[in-house]
């Protein structure tokens, strides 16, 4: 099977990466994936996926139905990815072109450079280079069925809408609205996150916190006839700045807590005022044993330190919540956060995705996330194992020199299927967290 496997990767080199190109040269920013969207599903059509349908939020599902009974995987992708930022940022390549060259690389494990062939653009590392390779994958195993092979279980693609805005949205409906609907069911998740042809097993969760911290407006020549909430907030900025410097937590794997503040604004925002309001918005970044509610408390604490040392001081703290529309028209409201998950290198997906990439003699080698993904709701809240595998380099994601390696795909196309034919295998009890 390795060498049926390697075999037909290579042979689908070139129509993975012509449409990891065409992906690239489609614009898809959050809330705009419709073309994007159109591009997978026509793909997978054409490939012969036994199901192909895009849900009323616009995320995109594929099926391919084993021969025999199994487990049912997803491999999961997401079709928006973030804004280009100056195009002379580029290094002379059009985030939109899509542009295949020889270009220094960061290896593996980014202990040194190799010249290797890429594509660049935005969203090639974030996740079109990977999103290509799953949807190749299921092509591999289309050939496999079709040679007679037998293949178990069933395989799901899936790439969903509006993870970029950090709210899951996107996910959170495809595993709580769409697969209910549907009568689909899934057993674990391979993700295409960015990865380095690693296995990726976890990451921080995160909440966005809203803080409010009210004054009194007066003229700006008479400031004293005021409060003035901006001079409030520097004390309450430089106190969870020192607290969270004394109180950070860590896992030996996931790193330290974090907390960084990402917007301040204060209103009526006007010259000859003195402002009444002050808003300031987090990104908190904590490891297992915090949670939403701690990470709340913590600044709930600091508000109440200060509102007892002086009665001017009044603020408020909150998770943030944006209504986010769907290129479908749907609006909805959720909360911005996401749950840390992180599955033991011991655990039986994790350890049946490992003999996997041995199988197609690709090196076992683990990694985590720095940044948040769609994995939370299935781990964190669907409490179903997970893992990421991916062509695609983190280094490279989210910057103006957006690239994704080819070599690194046609790995991906091998072992993408036999991490798939390696979790079929598993029985029910190995699909728990």
């Amino acid at each position: 099977m390795k060498d049926i496997l390697n075999r037909l990767a290579e042979k689908y080199k070139p129509q993975v990466v012509d449409f990891a190109q065409r992906l690239i040269r489609c614009p898809a920013l959050s809330g705009q994936e419709k073309g994007v969207a159109d591009l997978y599903l026509a793909e997978m059509e054409k490939l012969g996926y036994d199901r192909v349908f895009r849900d009323k939020w616009g995320n995109v599902i594929g099926i391919i139905e084993g021969t025999q009974p199994g487990p049912a995987i997803m491999y999961n992708a997401h079709l928006d990815h973030v804004d280009t930022g100056d195009y002379s940022e580029w290094l002379g390549y059009d985030p939109y072109g899509a542009a295949i060259d020889i270009d220094e690389m960061e290896n593996q494990d980014r202990t040194a450079l190799e010249k290797t062939e890429v594509i660049h653009g935005r969203a090639a590392a974030d996740v079109k280079g990977g999103g290509a390779c799953q949807i190749y994958s299921g092509k591999l195993l289309l050939r496999l069925r079709e040679m007679g092979y037998s293949i178990k279980g069933r395989y799901i693609f899936t790439g969903v809408v509006l993870e970029e805005p950090a709210e899951m949205l996107g996910m959170i409906k495809l595993v709580e609205d769409t697969f209910p609907a549907e009568g689909i069911t899934y057993d674990g998740v391979v993700s295409c996150e960015a990865t380095s042809l690693k296995l990726y097993l976890g990451h921080r969760g995160r909440v966005e916190l809203k803080v409010t911290i009210s004054g009194v407006t007066s003229h700006g020549s008479a400031p004293w006839l005021g409060i003035n909430a901006v001079n409030k907030a520097t004390k309450f900025i430089d106190m969870v700045e020192a607290r969270m410097e004394a109180g950070k937590k860590a896992d030996p794997e996931l790193g330290k807590s974090s907390i960084a503040l990402t917007i301040i604004n204060c209103t009526p925002g006007a010259m000859c005022i003195v402002p009444d309001r002050c808003s300031i918005t987090y990104d908190r970044r904590f490891v297992p044993g915090e949670t939403y509610e701690s990470c709340v408390s913590q600044l709930q604490d600091i508000i109440d330190q200060l509102q007892e040392a002086d009665p001017d001081f009044r603020a408020t703290v909150e998770i943030a919540s944006v209504p986010r529309t769907t290129y479908t028209g749907l609006t909805e409201t959720v909360p911005n956060m996401k749950e840390a998950w992180k599955l033991d290198r011991e655990h039986p997906f994790a350890a049946a995705a490992a003999r996997g990439l041995e199988q197609v003699e690709q090196p076992v080698k683990y990694g985590y996330w720095d940044f948040g993904t769609d994995l939370s709701v299935v781990c964190g809240r669907q409490q179903k194992p997970a893992v990421g595998y991916s062509p695609m380099q983190e280094f490279y994601c989210h910057r103006p020199v957006d690239k994704v390696r080819t070599d690194y795909m046609v790995k991906a196309l091998a072992g993408n299927v036999s991490i798939f034919m390696e979790l079929t295998k598993l029985d029910s009890s190995a699909f728990r967290v």
